[in-house]
């Protein structure tokens, strides 16, 4: 091996690091708390729109014709909480509470507790 060749190889290595990296950035300043306000808030709306899975569901809301995203758990979480699909069909009115973005003109909430026909569904028990 030369050392022109070794070098291409280092580098195309590097890069490939370099992109990992790149793309795992915005991923992680998303997940967590820190892009949420501290105080509690809650809101309620009908399901127009729910996708359940991994890193965590989103259900968007129709509240009084303003659409909101709402951050549930992910797929365990859900299930330890006693939520199913069935909870987040479309047309089902859901009351959230968690916090919001603090981004005033986001329209996104993160859940902890999901209130669905009078019964609460708590996602973070431990949160309290």
């Amino acid at each position: 091996m030369t050392f022109g060749r070794r070098a291409f190889l280092a580098f195309g290595f590097c890069l490939a690091v370099g992109a990992g990296l790149a793309a795992a950035v915005p991923a992680s300043a998303h997940h967590g708390w820190r892009w949420a306000e501290d105080g509690n808030f809650e809101i309620t709306g009908t399901i127009i729109l729910a996708r359940l899975g991994n890193p965590h569901g989103l259900v968007r809301l129709d509240v009084n014709g303003e659409k909101w995203t709402i951050e549930v758990g992910q797929p365990w979480r859900n299930d330890r909480a006693g939520l199913t699909d069935a909870h987040f069909a479309e047309g089902n009115e859901i009351t959230v509470s968690g916090h919001r973005s603090k981004d005033p003109n986001e329209r996104l909430v993160k859940a902890e507790r999901v209130i669905v026909d009078g019964k609460t569904y708590d996602l973070y028990p431990e949160r309290g």
